[in-house]
């Protein structure tokens, strides 16, 4: 596997052109280096198909399971990829490929791939494959993201709307930016105003050099075409999911924070005795998490990782993601003391090790077959599960809902609803559950959602 980052030491000094002949410099030397490594990506996913209300029925279903036995349909979607190996190791959004049954893969040169999905997260909108039976073919190295400035030349290549390989060219407009109100990728991007249309996800942007810098992912948009406000997802960011797709993994191992924080106001900063809003402060930390191991705890002001800032918490988790689980990072933060005023200004450091949410207590999940509670299907919560759900990070016990069907519909529970009590009795662990929910004489059951309690009565 190629070098995932190429250094920045002596990259050549930034200037200003100075004459009209370099004003008249062109940019097809770069692109004639890169755009053969940027590919169209034609993927096919056939859609769930629309599930008869009356499948679960013993009686209607004899009349009406028909309805789920329609034939299947399917969605193709076009977008731009990236080759970074040699031997075809291509990265792109999840919203071009994610969950494709088909997907095919053009270069520039008109030769055609089948490829295969190695690594794939909605989350940050990334999507690792690689080509089947390619090799010897053009690729691009990955730029160090953290290197780059605002006001860098960049080059955006990709297919937009589906009029074939298109260049533009722009610079970066902006640093650590959340995106807008996208609702995809990981809230940290690399903002530019090269051109960037529909059928360009995916696609490359290159600096000077011709390395990678990021793969383009969305644009803010009114009326669906390009307004100069374009975002990428950076090149750091990608070189952590190229190493866990080279290790076999199908999903990302996310660093787990087991905290939340909150970005710095003007007056929040005047608490904390800062002369100016810096970092994120700690409201909610989990027992577990490896911040507070390291020492940290709430009402820390959280500064910087690994001598990077962190100013919002989009910039933390990218952070953590970019330096990958196994690994420790140099966290440095401020203190409050007990009048509310930052410690000096020198910040402390901790070292925090990073790892995926744990498994302690054991989830032990178990699936209620009998009973008024038949099809529920619940666990102990602990981190992972916190995770996996979203659940507040004071839970550090007791019984959530994982998934509700057949006759538990009728509860209308939902998963991420808590389990208190059955008949009064309060459960605390699956162990309980086993005993307490598996019998016919429920009568009872008390849950809490969203902070809420309420109490069930069955019949």
């Amino acid at each position: 596997m190629p070098a995932l980052v190429a250094q920045s030491e002596g990259a050549p000094a930034r200037q200003a052109p100075e004459s009209q002949p370099q004003v008249q410099l062109s940019f097809a030397p770069v692109v004639k280096t890169t755009a053969p490594a940027v590919v169209n990506i034609y993927a096919k996913r056939e859609l769930p198909q629309r599930r008869s209300p009356f499948a679960d029925d013993p009686f209607f279903s004899q009349f009406f399971g028909h309805l789920d036995r329609g034939s299947p349909r399917f969605e193709n979607s076009l977008g731009s990829g990236v080759i970074l190996s040699a031997d075809g190791l291509v990265v792109s959004n999840y919203h071009v490929a994610g969950g494709a049954t088909d997907i095919r893969v053009v270069l520039s040169d008109r030769r055609e791939f089948d490829a295969k999905v190695l690594l794939g997260d909605p989350e940050a909108d990334l999507l690792v494959m690689r080509i089947e039976d390619a090799r010897d073919l053009p690729f691009l190295r990955l730029a160090d993201s953290d290197a780059i400035e605002v006001g860098d030349l960049v080059l955006a290549i990709g297919n937009p709307f589906g009029v074939g390989q298109t260049v533009s060219s722009g610079i970066v407009s902006g640093l650590a930016r959340s995106g807008g109100d996208l609702g995809r990728g990981t809230g940290y991007f690399i903002q530019t105003d090269a051109p960037i249309n529909p059928g360009n996800s995916g696609g490359a942007l290159v600096d000077m050099q011709g390395r990678l810098v990021g793969v383009n992912t969305s644009i803010l948009t009114r009326s669906g075409g390009s307004n100069g406000i374009g975002f990428a997802i950076p090149a750091n960011l990608i070189a952590q999911y190229l190493r866990q797709a080279d290790e076999g993994l199908e999903a990302p191992r996310r660093p787990w924070a087991g905290l939340t924080v909150q970005e710095m106001t003007s007056a929040l900063a005047e608490a904390v005795g800062m002369d100016r809003p810096a970092g994120v402060i700690i409201t909610r930390m989990h027992p577990q998490s490896p911040f507070g191991q390291a020492g940290l705890r709430r009402g820390d002001v959280v500064v910087q990782v690994d001598g990077r800032p962190v100013d919002r918490p989009a910039e933390l988790l990218f952070r953590l993601l970019a330096a990958g689980t196994g690994t420790e990072v140099t966290v440095s933060y401020l203190r409050p003391d007990d009048q509310g005023a930052a410690n000096g200004t020198a910040p402390r450091q901790a070292s925090v090790e990073l790892f995926t949410a744990p498994e302690t207590p054991p989830r032990d999940a178990v699936t209620i077959r009998t009973g008024a509670l038949a099809g529920l299907t619940l666990a102990n919560i602990n981190p992972a599960v916190i995770d996996e759900m979203d659940l507040p990070l004071e839970l550090d016990q007791g019984v959530v809902v994982l998934s509700v069907e057949g006759p538990a519909r009728r509860l209308r529970l939902r998963p991420g609803d808590l389990i208190t009590a059955i008949n009064g009795t309060p459960v605390s662990s699956s162990a309980d559950l086993r005993r307490l929910g598996g019998g016919a004489a429920v009568s009872s059951l008390d849950i809490e959602r969203d902070g809420q309690r309420a109490r069930l009565r069955l019949r």
